[in-house]
């Protein structure tokens, strides 16, 4: 894992990433998500900001936000924010759903490195 001087806002989404889903259940980690977990336990242990970032909301039907949240908790990965900028950071362009975030990490994403192996 490579070292970092600033400290740093990682964005990490929930199903698919730091386990599989099938939503709303949640299922087991791999080895891979496993890892994930604990190498964010670690960085969160340095100081950097963590942020729960998923389209997961609760309802009293499927309270599957919380259920996410407890489920971090119970491995010991705890949030410095949900769906939300850390406290202290400040947009300077006005509203937009959108979180600032040094990382962001999700099994979906594609970035511009790999793009054009699409």
């Amino acid at each position: 894992m490579q070292t970092y001087k600033k400290k740093l806002v990682i964005a990490v989404d929930f199903d698919g990433t730091l386990c599989q889903t099938k939503f709303p259940k949640i299922l087991k980690q791999t080895s891979k998500q496993k890892k994930l977990l604990n190498d964010l336990k670690r960085l969160k242990k340095k100081g950097h900001k963590l942020i729960l970032w998923t389209c997961r909301g609760d309802n009293k039907k499927f309270p599957a936000l919380s259920e996410a949240i407890e489920w971090c908790k119970s491995k010991g990965l705890t949030f410095n924010s949900i769906n939300r900028n850390v406290k202290g950071q400040k947009k300077i362009s006005g509203f937009s759903p959108k979180i600032i975030a040094d990382i962001y990490i999700d099994d979906k994403c594609i970035n511009l490195k790999n793009w054009k192996n699409l």
